[in-house]
């Protein structure tokens, strides 16, 4: 399962790298990049709107059947993104885009509906209290692909120019996820039956599924700036808003009308089971901040050049998976809330410090690394150690025929996090930039040189004011994060793990 998982979360940041060529191929002008935006946010919207569903369905239907019906979606939206635009002609070549982004939306579906069953899975196979670290192993997995997936699809379409460039890197989806398929029923037929059985007493009510995936999206598009020089939302804000809140309305009318409702009241009325929840919101939160904001930085203050950029921002996303595993492994000794609480406080430090970056940070060292790389490096390790206690103590707070649902509320507590958190910063940033940058007129003269060099000096100095603020905010919510999860978090710790051994 973890290797599916792994070819997914490739996919999730792949076209990052190959965008440009497929905006070309597709016949898009390369200055109007909003209208690629769909490209990226129909992977999200399909990642997110799996999400309520994938993970109850394999409660009932078995983890084997819903991961296998998972990697065919993928599949089938890998062999849609792979041909968009072949059969259109130059001048009809934006036939192309709506193909292309219903492939995307596809991938998203099935490659997000991988992440709640793969989870699930580990939580069936080990013990309440011994979780951690394999949570933190599967985490691990899934972030070292999203790490890959720029540098990757890069790579591929490189190596494969003249076999379609960047078509390559879907078409190589097919047998990779035939693979994992013939993989997964060879490893269930060998370690017996337990992965793909099914429970005989659980439902799924989907009216109530459909209803929050559906208001989930409509959230996903109404939120997602896609002119963020003009709004920090979408240009459907307010219908689609609008939308959104009628969709979840209904759902929290349904849930409270049902027997067997979709989220058990139990989990709901749990102390543990909202606080990691929360925790994981004001993560994904602050998440965003560095994976937006490091390549800008480097990009409008550094100077770097845009390999140079994706490279400083590998410092800090190669530091993740490291740290999922050291969470998972520090868990089931110290307990979910230390693991979770020190993590966050080294984010909130590494935040700290990327408030007083200045234009000439990366030429400083700091313990014989540059400063840049260590505060880097620090945040990205402080993330991963969060991801497996805070999955734990939701996961452990779960009955056993629940555990695909709960898998599913982990993942997405997390991706509703980031989605708030892109549109809040684009909010925040845009506006507080352009206060900085008109704060004081620009100097008169005659010397077009002396004026270009006036205008750029107070624009990297008006946005390297602005990200110290940003950063700094960043630090609070993840020293918030960290209250939250010392306040609500249970479980976990060599106590625990002895218990659930015996």
């Amino acid at each position: 399962m973890s290797a599916g998982l792994f070819l997914a979360a490739l996919d999730t940041y792949v076209v990052v790298t190959v965008l440009p060529r497929m905006m070309f191929d597709l016949a898009l002008p390369l200055d109007r990049i909003e209208q690629a935006t769909p490209i990226i946010s129909g992977f999200l919207v399909g990642y997110i709107v799996t999400m309520p569903l994938t993970g109850a369905l394999s409660d009932v239907y078995g983890r084997g059947r819903v991961y296998l019906a998972s990697l065919a979606v993928f599949a089938v939206g890998s062999a849609l993104t792979a041909t968009a635009g072949l059969t259109t002609f130059p001048s009809e070549s934006l036939a192309g885009l709506p193909w292309l982004v219903t492939g995307r939306v596809l991938q998203g579906l099935g490659g997000g509906a991988l992440v709640p069953v793969a989870l699930a899975l580990a939580a069936d196979l080990f013990p309440a209290g011994s979780r951690a670290l394999p949570l933190g192993l599967v985490a691990a997995v899934q972030e070292s692909g999203s790490v890959m997936g720029p540098l990757y699809g890069a790579a591929v379409a490189g190596a494969a120019s003249g076999l379609g460039g960047w078509r390559a890197i879907f078409w190589i989806n097919i047998p990779l996820t035939l693979a994992c398929a013939v993989g997964l029923a060879m490893a269930a037929r060998a370690g017996g039956s337990r992965p793909a059985t099914s429970s005989a007493t659980a439902t799924v009510d989907w009216t109530a599924a459909g209803l929050l995936g559906a208001g989930l999206a409509l959230l996903v598009l109404a939120l997602y700036p896609d002119d963020p020089s003009r709004r920090a939302v979408g240009s459907l804000f307010i219908p689609l808003g609008l939308a959104a809140v009628v969709a979840l309305v209904g759902y929290g009318w349904r849930q409270s009308r049902e027997a067997d409702p979709l989220i058990p009241p139990a989990l709901l009325r749990n102390r543990t089971f909202i606080g990691a929840n929360a925790t994981n919101l004001l993560v994904g939160a602050v998440l965003i901040v560095a994976l937006v904001d490091v390549p800008i930085v480097a990009r409008g203050v550094f100077g770097l050049g845009e390999i140079d950029a994706a490279l400083l921002l590998a410092r800090f996303m190669v530091a993740i998976p490291v740290g999922a595993v050291a969470g998972g492994w520090l868990a089931g000794r110290i307990g979910y809330r230390w693991a979770a609480t020190l993590g966050l406080a080294a984010a909130a430090v590494a935040f700290l410090r990327m408030s007083g970056w200045q234009p000439d940070e990366l030429g400083r060292i700091l313990l014989g690394l540059p400063d840049a790389t260590a505060t880097l490096a620090l945040c990205g390790l402080g993330f991963g150690l969060v991801i497996a206690p805070v999955a734990a103590a939701i996961l452990d707070r779960a009955r056993d025929r629940e555990h695909g649902l709960a898998s599913s509320l982990v993942v997405l507590a997390r991706s509703v996090g980031m989605l708030l958190g892109l549109s809040a910063l684009a909010a925040f940033g845009i506006r507080r930039f352009y206060e900085l940058f008109n704060r004081a007129p620009l100097p008169l003269g005659s010397d077009p040189a002396a004026a270009a060099a006036a205008l750029q000096a107070r624009f990297s100095s008006a946005l390297l004011e602005e990200y110290h603020e940003i950063f700094l905010i960043a630090a609070g919510i993840c020293l918030l994060a960290g209250a939250v999860a010392l306040a609500t978090l249970s479980g976990g710790g060599r106590r625990a793990s002895t218990v659930a051994a015996a």
